[in-house]
């Protein structure tokens, strides 16, 4: 492991404005892989992922629609995405989550938020495009919705769902 005294302010700087995660987190993953910013970012997103499962049976009752309309008004999305307060709610990054997804059904078309079985239709190009949690993010394609997600319930606390979404082309 190294120094702590080595581990120098930008580089966990640079790590912070990657992640949005705290001073102390950045610092910790850095410490932990020697100061590789990029494999830092890697166990950041674990840690992520793995909060957002510790999270994934609270209850979520509370949230916002979001709703976009492309430029041209020929295709339009809405989405309901949940958390468990109000005050999460009413956050930028839920705010901005809540709209990256409206942004993402409205580009992509998904026609089903998850399957049960995921783990067997992975790989499918399919089931990429069927299933908006396992579609490449839009904005950064080198994460999935899923990951997003993750990543936000990891800076807001708390646990998230797309309850439902639906999707609006013209003539169609």
């Amino acid at each position: 492991m190294q120094d702590r005294s080595r581990i120098s302010p930008a580089s966990v700087k640079e790590l912070r404005d990657k992640t949005s995660a705290g001073i102390l987190h950045c610092k910790q993953a850095l410490l932990n892989t020697e100061g590789d910013v990029e494999k830092a970012l890697e166990l950041l997103r674990q840690r992520g992922l793995a909060v957002a499962e510790k999270k994934a049976s609270r209850v979520v009752n509370q949230g916002i629609i979001e709703a976009y309309v492309h430029h041209g008004g020929q295709i339009g999305a809405m989405v309901e995405v949940d958390c468990e307060t109000d005050f999460v709610a009413h956050t930028s990054e839920f705010k901005e989550l809540a709209h990256d997804l409206a942004l993402q059904i409205a580009a992509m078309s998904p026609k089903f938020i998850d399957s049960d079985e995921e783990s067997s239709t992975e790989g499918d190009e399919d089931s990429q495009q069927t299933y908006l949690l396992l579609q490449p993010f839009i904005k950064d394609a080198s994460k999935t919705v899923k990951e997003l997600i993750a990543e936000t319930i990891a800076k807001v606390g708390e646990n998230i769902k797309v309850r439902r979404f639906v999707r609006f082309e013209l003539g169609n």
